[in-house]
């Protein structure tokens, strides 16, 4: 597996957990489980959806990807 399919199965499990978090999120918030002070500290404390460090991966991904394409020609 080379860094590119890496990156996809990693960026594809972030997205399930994400959306597994959401889910049980909204059932905790339906069913009055999360209190007030809990929605305020997750309102005003977002994580960043792209870090840095997911920047410098891609940006490694696409000079490798541009290097194979200049030794291929």
């Amino acid at each position: 597996m080379d860094a590119r399919d890496r990156l996809i199965v990693a960026l594809y499990a972030q997205l399930k957990a994400e959306r597994e978090t959401r889910e049980t999120l909204e059932w905790a918030i339906r069913n009055g489980a999360v209190s007030q002070e809990v929605l305020e500290a997750i309102a005003t404390d977002p994580v960043p959806v792209v870090t840095s460090e997911d920047i410098a991966s891609v940006e490694k991904i696409i000079a490798l990807d541009e290097r194979r394409k200049t030794n291929r020609n």
